[in-house]
């Protein structure tokens, strides 16, 4: 399967359940999505049980929108193409949109899809003030939704187990970190981590998990050299906010990066790189879908998989089923991977991996209680499904 250039190897988990209709037979049923493209056959019978129970508006087919994120970054592209490629071997005709990064065109989209009557919409958008707005639209018109990384009131949510690939992150650049500097070293060094605030409290789950699993191994790290900087999810605002911290941290003092996404992974690495810090940072991202400059960028150790290329596997699949009458699960998460430059290869083929791989082991004791905590946070008490049991 090639996608973008990228010839994908493993293929995504899902942590799925599925509250199916007692005592109804379908042709598929959720759980037995794991991450492979449908057949013809496959989706034929998925796309006839579609149309007996809800028949498409317009038509023959189905229409389904998909409004995306932004269409400027391999993450975004990389989950458009998966969607448009299902969609295809569905015989369902997709309708794209991009978001831009921007709470009011997501908002103007999702009104352009009402208007034009589609049969479902998958949202990716990143304004969490816009995403009540924008769901009371859906429903008022009767059209269900898959929205992807930021909740959305009466939708199916398909995205990041965000406090595990956080956690997992965090963990990764703090044992890194212990294996090129010392206990005192990294006590005088800086964690900066690039958060998205304007998303609110779901992926900020990701980041708080960033610095908790950083804790874990670094339990005495001081609050004050913890730098949060809002990157905006953007390598240009990455780079800009990245250029003005820089001057906080002393010459010498270790810089250990992490954040929401690679793209800010990578404006944050140009700033320390054009400050001439290089040699001071080690940096773990999010995402791993900027795969050749974390493989050129001797810094950039590693970054958390979500492979976004293969979201499309579930979401069109999902969609038809939930059109064929099936009650999808409230919410489904991607299981993640750490990838490297050790083991890049066998997640994309026609990558090489290089080096070592690193002693890594993820501290699940730790992890336990983290999660403890957020399911106690006023914040995310709407938001139990997101927070997983381990």
């Amino acid at each position: 399967m090639s996608l973008g250039g990228l010839i994908v190897k493993r293929t995504i988990g899902l942590l799925l359940a599925s509250t199916l209709l007692a005592g109804t037979a379908y042709a598929m049923e959720p759980a037995e999505l794991v991450g492979q493209q449908l057949t013809a056959e496959e989706f034929s019978a998925l796309v006839e049980a579609a149309k007996a129970a809800n028949p498409p508006k317009s038509g023959d087919s189905y229409i389904f929108g998909f409004a995306n994120l932004a269409r400027n970054a391999p993450f975004f592209l990389n989950t458009e193409e998966g969607i448009l490629r299902n969609g295809e071997a569905a015989g369902v005709e997709i309708l794209v949109t991009d978001n831009a990064l921007d709470g009011s065109t997501a908002l103007q989209n999702a009104e352009s899809y009402i208007r034009r009557n589609v049969d479902y919409v998958i949202e990716f958008q990143t304004d969490a003030n816009f995403a009540p707005t924008i769901m009371t639209k859906f429903n008022d018109a009767g059209i269900k939704v898959i929205a992807i990384d930021i909740p959305m009131p009466g939708s199916t949510f398909f995205g990041a187990n965000n406090p595990r690939s956080g956690f997992m992150g965090g963990a990764y650049l703090a044992q890194a970190a212990a294996a090129k500097w010392s206990a005192e070293q990294i006590a005088n060094g800086y964690l900066v981590v690039g958060e998205l605030p304007q998303s609110g409290a779901i992926p900020a789950m990701r980041t708080k998990g960033q610095i908790g699993g950083f804790l874990a191994e670094n339990p005495d790290f001081p609050e004050d050299r913890i730098i949060r900087l809002d990157t905006k999810g953007t390598l240009e605002e990455a780079f800009r906010v990245m250029s003005d911290a820089i001057g906080r941290i002393p010459a010498g003092s270790p810089i250990m990066g992490l954040a929401i996404n690679d793209q800010s992974i990578i404006g944050m690495l140009r700033a320390v790189n054009q400050a001439g810090r290089g040699d001071d940072a080690l940096f773990v991202g999010m995402g791993a879908d900027e795969i050749d400059t974390l493989v050129a960028e001797p810094n950039f150790l590693a970054s958390v998989g979500y492979f976004p290329e293969n979201y499309g596997n579930y979401i069109v699949p999902m969609a038809l089923m939930e059109l064929g009458g099936q009650e999808l699960p409230p919410a489904v998460l991607v299981t993640h991977e750490m990838v490297t430059k050790a083991n890049v290869c066998e997640f994309y083929t026609d990558k090489t991996c290089a080096g070592d791989a690193m002693e890594y082991t993820f501290p699940q004791e730790a992890f336990v209680t983290f999660l403890g905590g957020l399911s106690e946070d006023p914040e995310l008490a709407d938001y139990q499904t997101l927070i997983p049991n381990e």
